[in-house]
């Protein structure tokens, strides 16, 4: 046989490809398997981060946006520690980005605050001279979807497998504790915010926009690992 395909040089290369291809996917599918596993203590974004991570889609927050710190000494001077494919296991969809208009969000979440976020979004230019980003004030006129952030976390946990319901992982109950669940968390975080008609919001039931936006952002980074 190996004597057959010596003077068939067309076979002996489909041969020695596949044979190849199959000893590179044995030593390279196990490790990248490993790669993408969660994190140490990893949690999935709670039903408000969800929300916002819904906002930010909508938004195309990801347009000018990325989410990948690269191994690179200048990357990790400015945005920190590098990017583990873990961290994105609870992603779906990705949204590493491929352009970057403005800074990398993917550690946002270590170095700036609840109220930081609330004047940059309101008046971008105000906070950062010079910006570019345009103003999202319509955040804090409308409200959130709850049931279409309670839809993609179930799916999340019935189609992947997501953690959710489980020992230090966020709950999700059914719809009407899951309602309750997002407005003690929004309200937790609004209390570092200074807009009244925002609390005021909350006070009638109401979560808006900005509110889970800045809890979105505020999950990047390492504060989403528990300690």
């Amino acid at each position: 046989m190996f004597h057959w395909l010596e003077k068939n040089p067309f076979f002996f290369t489909v041969v020695f490809l596949l044979v190849f291809s199959i000893a590179g996917l044995v030593e390279i599918l196990p490790d990248f398997a490993k790669a993408s596993r969660p994190t140490e203590n990893l949690k999935p974004y709670t039903l408000l981060e969800t929300a916002g991570r819904q906002i930010y889609i909508a938004e195309s927050c990801n347009a000018c946006h990325s989410q990948l710190v690269r191994p690179f000494k200048a990357e990790t001077d400015r945005y920190g520690a590098y990017s583990l494919s873990g961290e994105y296991a609870y992603d779906r969809p990705f949204l590493w980005g491929s352009k970057r208009t403005g800074p990398d969000l993917h550690r946002v979440g270590d170095y700036r605050t609840t109220d930081w976020h609330e004047e940059h979004m309101l008046n971008p230019e105000a906070v950062i001279p010079g910006s570019i980003m345009p103003a999202y004030a319509h955040l804090y006129k409308k409200n959130i979807d709850v049931d279409t952030a309670y839809a993609e976390a179930y799916t999340q946990k019935v189609v992947f497998a997501v953690p959710y319901d489980t020992e230090n992982n966020p709950k999700l109950g059914d719809l009407e504790a899951a309602r309750a669940e997002i407005l003690a968390e929004a309200k937790i975080l609004a209390e570092d915010m200074k807009d009244p008609e925002v609390k005021a919001a909350l006070d009638r039931g109401e979560i808006k926009q900005i509110v889970a936006l800045i809890a979105y952002l505020n999950s990047l980074g390492q504060k989403r690992r528990a300690n």
